[in-house]
C-alpha cells in the first residue's frame, strides 16, 4: 500500500471515528435503534476499523519492522473480533427496534439486552478492543524507534483506542470528545507520512 494511501486511510478512519459519536443517537431506546442515524453511525464506525487495519498495514510497509508488523497483525485480529458486534448492534437491534415500535412491543427491547450481554458477544467484543489498542500501541511505539516518522504521531491515535472501553462509561459529549481524539490521531499521522514522503523525494532531489 502506497504511503499516501496508508496516509489517506489513517486520516479517512479517524474522521469515521468522529462522525460515529456525532450522528449516532445519544440514546439507546427503540426510537434511537430504529433510526436511521443509528444505522449510518455504526456503519461509519465499522468502515473506520476496516480503515485502520489497513491503515497499520500501511505503516509497517512504511517502517518494514518487526514490530510493526505486528502490530498489523494485532490490529486486523482486534477489528476482526470487535466488527460482528458492531454488526449486530447496527442492524439486528435496528430490526428488533422497528419491530418494537411497530408492533407496540416494548418487551421486544429486552432482546437487545441479551444481545448486548451475552457472554460470548460481549467477551469478543471487549477482547477485540483490548486487541485493538495493543496493536495500535505498538504501532505508536514502532513509529517513535523509526526515525522515519515524528516522534509522537502514533501517540494520540494509540490513546484513543486504549481509552475505547472507558469511555463507553461516560456521558455522551465525552464519545465525541473521544471521537475527535481518534480524528486528531489520525490526521496526524496522515501528515506525518505525507511529510516523510516529502522529504524522501527531496532527498531524491
Amino acid at each position: 500500500m502506497a504511503p499516501r494511501l496508508t496516509s489517506a486511510a489513517f486520516a479517512a478512519g479517524g474522521i469515521l471515528f468522529l462522525v460515529y459519536p456525532a450522528i449516532r443517537p445519544s440514546g439507546d431506546d427503540a426510537a434511537a435503534m430504529a433510526s436511521t442515524a443509528w444505522v449510518a453511525g455504526h456503519a461509519a464506525a465499522m468502515l473506520g476499523f476496516v480503515l485502520l487495519g489497513l491503515a497499520v498495514l500501511g505503516l509497517h510497509q512504511v517502517l518494514g519492522d518487526r514490530l510493526s508488523l505486528r502490530a498489523a497483525a494485532v490490529t486486523w485480529v482486534g477489528a476482526g473480533l470487535t466488527l460482528p458486534y458492531y454488526g449486530a448492534e447496527d442492524f439486528g437491534l435496528n430490526v428488533i427496534a422497528r419491530r418494537s415500535l411497530r408492533d407496540q412491543a416494548p418487551a421486544l427491547m429486552e432482546l437487545a439486552q441479551e444481545f448486548r450481554y451475552g457472554p460470548v458477544a460481549v467477551t469478543m467484543f471487549a477482547a477485540g478492543l483490548v486487541l485493538l489498542a495493543a496493536g495500535t500501541v505498538m504501532a505508536a511505539i514502532s513509529v517513535w524507534r523509526s526515525g522515519t516518522l515524528h516522534r509522537w504521531s502514533g501517540m494520540a491515535l494509540a490513546l484513543g483506542f486504549v481509552l475505547f472501553i472507558p469511555q463507553f462509561f461516560g456521558p455522551y459529549p465525552l464519545r465525541i470528545a473521544h471521537g475527535a481524539l481518534i480524528m486528531f490521531g489520525g490526521l496526524w499521522l496522515a501528515a506525518a507520512l505525507v511529510g516523510a514522503g516529502t522529504r524522501a523525494q527531496s532527498a531524491k532531489v
